[in-house]
């Protein structure tokens, strides 16, 4: 499990891989993350589940902002959505598996699995990962969830890949609108950290520096990487307070 940590806090992390849309080369496409294996930065993906229960590299749960088509990624088959080509992507890449991505990728770059959740106690997406990450033992996979109870299940599940936690000050994005006060709290606050016990955590880079990331890595020694890192103005505030970026929109220093 260390090995695969150290190579994650190794070199930057391409967010949903190395993409840039007025190229034609669109987030967590297949040519996004052969992009970032070129310049050897590590690749952050992030996973769906289908309808027929496989895990699809995708960041949305709707398909209408990335593709020409509408409706949920769940009520998609894994071959229906092998069907559906990105939007302005000149490569004509099209929504596919998790364990695709892992072959294209070869385990020449880390990579951490962001596993989407809606926060309903929905376990079908994690143990499906769980089940194709462990058909890849050489490569340098890490897990990571935003939700708690999948990031508990992970160590137990997956314990010889590191798990993190992603986490933030505040969740005010609409992705978290069903949440009560009190679950936010709790998130924004690490506590949920004695369940999950996690390997590393990614944290805001806007709420650098804080409190929950700050206590983690001085008197726990646990890695912090911070998301999203979109300027270098960011990265000089990340290089205070974290061990590792989660990049898009600029070239740090591989």
């Amino acid at each position: 499990m260390a090995d695969y940590l150290n190579a994650l806090m190794a070199k930057p992390i391409a967010h949903r891989g190395l993409h840039d849309r007025s190229i034609g080369v669109i987030e967590n496409s297949q040519a996004a993350f052969l992009a970032a294996v070129e310049r050897g930065y590590g690749i952050e993906c992030d996973v769906q589940i289908t309808r027929d229960g496989e895990a699809v590299v995708f960041h949305d749960f709707n398909l209408d902002r990335l593709t020409g088509e509408s409706g949920r990624v769940d009520e998609r088959t894994a071959a229906e959505l092998g069907e559906i080509s990105l939007t302005q992507s000149t490569a004509g890449n099209a929504i596919y598996p998790l364990a695709k991505m892992l072959d294209a990728v070869a385990g020449k770059v880390p990579i951490v699995v962001e596993i989407k959740s809606r926060f309903d106690g929905g376990l079908r997406l994690t143990r499906r990962v769980t089940e194709i990450v462990k058909s890849y033992p050489d490569h340098p996979i890490c897990i990571e969830s935003f939700d708690p109870q999948i990031v508990t299940a992970l160590r137990t599940l997956l314990p010889s890949h590191p798990h993190g936690i992603v986490a933030m000050a505040r969740y005010e994005y609409p992705d978290y609108a069903g949440l009560s006060v009190e679950e936010k709290h709790a998130m924004g606050n690490l506590l949920h950290f004695s369940d999950m016990q996690p390997a590393f955590l990614s944290w805001n880079v806007k709420d650098l520096p804080q409190a929950a990331p700050y206590l983690c890595r001085t008197a726990l020694g646990l890695p912090v990487s911070a998301w999203t890192v979109r300027t270098p103005e960011d990265a000089a505030r990340a290089s205070i307070h974290a061990d590792q970026i989660v990049f898009e929109g600029f070239l740090p220093e591989a």
